[in-house]
């Protein structure tokens, strides 16, 4: 069934490969316009982008009609594809094998665009390294894949 109205927004972070401080800030702009077109090319609006040094913060408010797997690897390939061919790196780019993709009501959205915002003041203060920890603990605490049983859901007949 097509949807025709959603609300779907998705706080992605993605590190750099061995969390490398690959992207410099002379070209820190250059690799967020980019970003943001890939997202809009692919259905999406990207509400706020920052490109740390070691990884990128994005949320997204993604089309229905694409995975959040899908739309992080469609700007994985092509940013690492851009940075490599426009050689805005010393070395091979690459990005780490997968990401982190958080929920955002709609009401959070206008919080999580300063915090993206505000990154280069924040990682003065916490590092992202813990601050990556304590994320994956907090949201990962109430879920807990292994230990979900197996639902007996059977729909009723039409």
């Amino acid at each position: 069934m097509k949807i025709e109205y959603f609300n779907i927004y998705i706080h992605y972070v993605m590190v750099t490969k061995n969390r490398f401080p690959f992207i410099y800030e002379e070209h820190r702009e250059r690799i967020e316009k980019y970003m943001t077109g890939i997202a809009q090319n692919n259905h999406s609006r990207l509400y706020a982008i920052y490109a740390n040094p070691d990884h990128v913060h994005l949320l997204i408010s993604r089309s229905p009609e694409i995975s959040d797997e899908f739309l992080a690897t469609k700007i994985a390939v092509a940013t690492s594809k851009f940075i490599n061919d426009n050689q805005l790196t010393k070395g091979s780019f690459s990005w780490q094998e997968s990401c982190a993709a958080f929920s955002v009501s709609k009401k959070g959205v206008k919080f999580v665009c300063e915090y993206i915002y505000n990154q280069k003041e924040h990682h003065k203060k916490i590092s992202f390294e813990s601050e990556y920890k304590e994320y994956i603990k907090h949201y990962q605490e109430t879920i807990h894949w292994n230990k979900v049983p197996a639902t007996n859901f059977k729909p009723e007949k039409e």
